[in-house]
């Protein structure tokens, strides 16, 4: 190991504990025995946690932690599974995750390092609920220091601090990303084997020669998915869609200590269509899905930057675009309080 990766690890583990330190947390016991610091928001890891998942971070893209090898052949035991249940009322979108409305339905496991399964840095956690007219997503989200540039709809997001969302379809997939000021940025993904004459695909928000095009897959971006590539419509919106964003904190003021920024969102089914294919929707009760979520985080220091990447499942990779490695997403018509 280099000695600028021992310094850099030295100062984001000594930054996180100062930081768990000053904010005077209280303790609880995991079901080891061990005890942890909490915010508000979320637990923060324990010392041997943190340098743990910092060896993860500091060689991401290889098979460190856990023996994980590169996923572009999956391993579908990797993938977790989330009951998804239905929701009492309409859910008001306003990112107070406090209300009634998220008491009961069940968080996701502590989010992972994408790469290695070693457990990340910082507590983020998302739950998923349903009704007939949307789906709604929360993630909380554990900071100390909140902090976001960019402000214009579908600027490249991850360049902030975010949290992320995939929702596999057929033939094509939607990402979200959102920062801590609520900027938006979404795109649909096309696998271009399946953008033919005639298909569905063929529509005027998705024409090649109009749109906002990436292409995504092949030999120059090292995302080498099976598949083979895939086109990305970046003006394309899924119509209805809502969030909303609350900080405990002071954006952007390295100075003090934050606590956590939560998200919420609201997914109109009719916005799905071209995503569902033959797929009912709303879905019926005991249908899957296969959705991703995810958080990256920007570490500076000195010059130098790291950006790993935390998610519901492992991927085993560096890559958030592999839907086969997304989370299982079962639908059920009972409601979270009655289990």
């Amino acid at each position: 190991m280099k000695k600028s990766d021992n310094s850099r690890r030295s100062f984001l583990r000594n930054s996180f504990l100062l930081s768990a330190a000053a904010a005077v947390p209280a303790t609880w016991s995991t079901a080891e025995g061990k005890n942890r610091s909490e915010f508000k928001g979320g637990a923060l890891a324990s010392p041997s946690e943190i340098e743990s998942s910092l060896t993860g971070v500091m060689n991401e893209g290889s098979s460190a932690g856990k023996g994980l090898t590169n996923n572009y052949g999956y391993n579908q035991e990797l993938c977790k599974h989330y009951t998804c249940y239905r929701s009492s009322s309409p859910v008001t979108v306003d990112a107070e995750l406090e209300k009634e409305a998220w008491k009961s339905v069940p968080r996701s496991p502590r989010f992972v390092d994408m790469t290695t399964g070693n457990s990340a840095i910082l507590d983020t956690r998302a739950a998923v609920q349903w009704d007939d007219q949307n789906l709604y997503v929360a993630y909380w989200i554990q900071e100390p220091n909140i902090a976001a540039t960019l402000t214009k709809r579908d600027s490249l997001i991850w360049n902030d601090n975010d949290v992320e969302m995939f929702i596999g379809g057929e033939d094509c997939y939607y990402e979200f990303e959102i920062n801590a000021f609520g900027t938006v940025y979404e795109v649909l993904w096309v696998w271009q084997d399946a953008y033919k004459h005639g298909s569905r695909f063929e529509i005027p928000e998705l024409d090649l020669l109009t749109q906002k095009i990436e292409v995504l897959g092949g030999e120059f971006d090292g995302r080498k998915h099976p598949r083979g590539a895939r086109w990305g419509f970046r003006d394309w919106d899924l119509k209805g869609l809502k969030t909303a964003v609350k900080v405990n904190g002071t954006s952007n003021k390295s100075e003090d200590l934050d606590a956590w920024w939560n998200v919420e969102i609201a997914i109109p089914w009719s916005g799905l269509k071209l995503l569902a294919g033959d797929r009912s929707l709303p879905p019926k009760p005991g249908d899957l899905w296969r959705m991703d979520f995810s958080r990256f985080e920007l570490l500076k220091e000195r010059g130098a930057s790291i950006n790993p990447g935390w998610s519901w499942n492992t991927h085993g990779i560096y890559d958030s675009h592999i839907p086969e490695l997304f989370t299982y997403i079962h639908f059920s018509d009972k409601r979270a309080e009655d289990i």
